[in-house]
């Protein structure tokens, strides 16, 4: 019982210190990890305004709305704030993975994770008829907080924070089911649509203006070390469950149908499906992962 009790006592001074931090933390806090001029950023406005407006439809989360999104002042806050609180266990805190968040985008290639979650969330907003807005995607779709953590932790992997990157690497595989290796090689306005399941591994490379539906796997075929994992090219679809194996080509624009098992290089704008894949036709859309159709 007295551990119980103990056990219980930690859990909601954890709790209570975390929400002190973040009611305290000022504006300049805030501003120091803005990556793009406020007032210019249409982006960040919509999400505010869409924000105020759940908060007056769902009075019984205006709080939550406030807490997330409208006691702060850019995407960037939001985005490090929302997933310090997804991250945190008993380990690390949230205030503590705040700071450390925090501190990978107020690097100088800051300025370009900026741009990265904004184009991710703008082909979110483009490409997914369920989205509802970009508040909603930025605060509930996985595949994007995911996808974002996942960025962060490439920038430190490159900068040989190895230990802090495999550390979200093991963290978003635990919370959001995506398992995305920190030296993945990831392009812009990328969609990961619900992301159960995804994995890419080391040496994988995802050009710009990808879809990647749940499922897929961008793996090796043994235990070979160096350049063993699959390079996709622009504006390349992949349907659930696909398996893209061995450090193979997928040209740009292609189609990959849902349970198909990719072996071998796809030349640029060809659809291809089946166990092993065959290539079946050709895409006629120049971009297919942009254009969804």
């Amino acid at each position: 019982i007295k551990l119980s009790i103990c056990s219980q006592f930690l859990r909601q001074s954890s709790q209570n210190i975390a929400q002190t931090f973040f009611r305290t933390m000022n504006a300049s806090s805030c501003k120091a990890i803005a990556a793009t001029d406020n007032e210019i950023d249409e982006l960040w406005k919509k999400i505010r305004s869409e924000a105020e407006a759940m908060s007056v439809e769902e009075p019984a989360l205006k709080r939550y709305y406030f807490n997330t999104i409208l006691q702060y002042n850019s995407l960037e806050c939001v985005l490090v704030h929302h997933l310090s609180n997804k991250l945190a266990n008993d380990s690390i805190t949230c205030g503590e993975w705040y700071n450390m968040l925090q501190g990978v985008i107020c690097m100088p290639c800051g300025h370009n994770l900026g741009m990265f979650i904004r184009k991710d969330l703008a082909a979110i907003l483009a490409r997914d008829p369920a989205c509802e807005g970009p508040a909603h995607a930025l605060l509930n779709f996985k595949g994007y907080l995911g996808l974002e953590a996942s960025r962060i932790a490439h920038q430190l992997w490159i900068n040989n924070r190895r230990s802090l990157a495999l550390a979200i690497q093991s963290r978003v595989s635990e919370i959001f089911g995506m398992d995305i290796h920190p030296a993945c090689r990831i392009g812009e306005g990328v969609m990961l649509d619900h992301a159960t399941g995804i994995v890419f591994g080391e040496t994988a490379l995802i050009g710009d203006n990808c879809t990647i539906l749940h499922g897929v796997t961008l793996g090796g075929t043994g235990k070979d070390k160096g350049d063993r994992h699959p390079k996709l090219g622009d504006g390349t679809l992949v349907g659930a469950g696909a398996m893209i194996l061995g450090n193979i080509h997928i040209g740009n624009g292609c189609k990959i149908a849902a349970g198909s098992v990719v072996l071998s290089s796809l030349p640029a704008h060809t659809t291809a499906a089946g166990v092993p894949a065959k290539i079946v036709g050709r895409a006629i859309e120049e971009m297919p992962g942009k254009e969804i159709d």
